[in-house]
């Protein structure tokens, strides 16, 4: 299981219940790199509740891989499980491409 810590912003609604849901997105999204990660963070904000509008939900993930510097993806959507939702899957990609250069490099013997 990986260790996903929320912070949010005092116009987001924290609890037990969003930091399991947010969890289980996380964990469908990049569970299968957990071997590989540390810890992951995730922030949440609403950046622009006093005017309203689109897209105002910002999701930030920042992952912590063994070997290597944090990376962090942000994401803005409507809501929070659709900013979740494509912060994680961006989240995935970037990891692969991380991960995938790390495992070509150990084939080849580099360093």
């Amino acid at each position: 299981m990986i260790q996903v810590q929320v912070n949010t912003d005092h116009h987001i609604q924290g609890g037990e219940s969003l930091n399991a849901s947010v969890t289980r997105l996380v964990e469908q999204a990049i569970g299968r790199f957990e071997s590989q990660l540390t810890r992951v963070e995730l922030h949440l904000n609403d950046v622009n509740s006093h005017k309203g509008g689109d897209a105002d939900v910002r999701c930030m993930i920042e992952a912590r891989i063994t070997g290597h510097e944090p990376i962090a993806v942000t994401e803005h959507a409507v809501n929070v499980e659709q900013a979740v939702r494509q912060a994680a899957a961006k989240m995935e990609r970037a990891l692969d491409s991380v991960i995938g250069k790390r495992q070509e490099r150990d084939r080849q013997g580099r360093p």
